[in-house]
């Protein structure tokens, strides 16, 4: 077992080190995030989105982030890509725009309330049913005009599709240049960077709390890991868990009460748990064994975590209140050597990586069924984290040597990468909806 417990150490040094190199920003960094798509399918919903009129009024245009947007979700295609524009006044010729071959139509116009203010028109038509399905009008400062378009594109997706859009979700990452670190958090395609951190030291496992306003992360900046809880709006942060040894592996209870969080203090890393406010720690595994990785299950009532009870890692579930209370149990059984566990926000699945001859691969879990797939066919996965709807998996890759962040479907059908040219992008963790 110790022999074991060194290569497991050996193991998750190599990850550690793969996961420090990725931030910081200078010029490059700041560019714009390259998106590639692929895999998307045959049976898209034809939609057309119009030039908003007036829109040469905008520093930038939200019609084509807004294109973007649906392009990105894997479930439409845009039947009209010029420059033209529709009124947003009246009712469409809906036997004209079914002929041309669309299901739905979006337009929208923009009016200059004053200096750098603006507010943004949108109405959406359902050409089969040949109906209004309304549409938003969105006030937006000139710096907010891509909220106003994320905003835009999922209202499109909730009424034709009757679900949540995350266009308006948040990422959170880290990026490596040189010996500069940085947390950086951006839109959900990646763009708008914001830096939310920088240190000269490594800054890993951001872990975003339930209502999106706060994230949790291991900074060494004490040369030595110890973890943070971040307040995003005013840049504030309190050191939440500085303990002897190793302070890792932050992940929030649903209701953004506690964090579940690794330390080695005494001795093996264990599991425990501790406010938010950093008061009442309290242990929650108490084996001779590595617990990490803990995750809270979708309702809050369980902790599934990375241990190596059994020989290799594998992952297990226990009771939130510890494993006094319900043992752990086993929960992977498909392969033999497996971490990284996340939670679905619905709770049906447990994405995962799992290690294949050598090679790290996504997988998600069905757990109802126990049935397994591999999500990816990729040779060095990490970082799993879903959306806030549940229908991706973000992650990250290796590409050409770089690291790069990329999102699959889970049924593994459509795959973007998400790259910074000339920048290692790394440790994503893909926030909550926003209320």
């Amino acid at each position: 077992m110790l022999q074991f417990a060194k290569k497991y150490f050996s193991l998750l040094a190599s990850v550690l080190v793969v996961m420090l190199s990725m931030a910081g920003m200078s010029s490059s960094a700041l560019a714009q995030m390259n998106i590639q798509i692929t895999g998307v399918g045959q049976s898209l919903y034809p939609i057309a989105v119009m030039h908003f009129k007036d829109e040469g009024k905008l520093p930038s245009s939200v019609t084509d982030i807004i294109r973007q947007d649906l392009a990105r979700s894997g479930y439409f295609k845009n039947t009209e890509n010029g420059n033209a524009s529709e009124s947003d006044e009246g009712t469409p010729n809906y036997k004209s725009w079914s002929a041309r071959g669309a299901d739905a139509l979006v337009v929208g116009s923009v009016v200059q309330t004053s200096a750098g203010q603006f507010e943004i028109r949108y109405k959406l038509f359902d050409i089969r049913k040949s109906e209004s399905l309304g549409g938003l009008n969105i006030n937006s400062s000139a710096d907010n005009l891509r909220a106003a378009a994320h905003k835009i594109a999922d209202d499109i997706i909730l009424k034709l599709l009757g679900e949540r859009g995350i266009f308006s979700t948040r990422l959170s990452y880290v990026i490596k240049e040189g010996k500069r670190y940085r947390l950086v958090i951006s839109d959900a395609d990646g763009q708008n960077i914001r830096n939310a951190m920088n240190s000269g030291e490594p800054i890993i496992s951001p872990s975003w709390s339930p209502d999106g306003k706060k994230v949790a992360y291991v900074s060494f900046e004490d040369r030595k890991p110890v973890i943070y809880v971040h307040e995003l709006a005013t840049g504030r942060r309190i050191p939440l868990s500085n303990q002897k040894g190793n302070n890792s592996a932050p992940a929030w209870s649903p209701d953004g009460k506690k964090l579940a969080i690794s330390l080695s203090k005494d001795g093996n890393t264990q599991i425990y748990s501790i406010n938010a406010d950093g008061t009442g720690l309290q242990r929650l595994t108490r084996g001779y064994t590595i617990d990490t990785e803990p995750q809270y299950s979708a309702d809050g009532r369980y902790i599934y975590f990375t241990s190596d009870r059994g020989g290799n890692p594998q992952i297990y579930r226990m009771s939130a209140e510890g494993e006094q209370v319900e043992g752990a149990k086993r929960v992977t059984f498909k392969q033999g050597f497996v971490t990284s566990p996340r939670i679905s926000p619905d709770g049906k699945y447990l994405a995962y990586i799992a290690n294949i001859g050598g090679a790290f691969r996504l997988y998600i879990l069905n757990l109802a069924t126990g049935d397994a797939q591999a999500l990816t066919d990729g040779t060095s996965d990490e970082s799993p984290s879903f959306a806030a709807n549940g229908r991706y998996v973000l992650y990250s890759m290796k590409v050409g040597g770089k690291r790069v962040l990329a999102a699959v479907s889970v049924d593994g059908n459509s795959k973007q990468v998400l790259s910074i040219p000339g920048s290692d992008v790394r440790q994503p963790s893909w926030g909550p909806f926003m209320d």
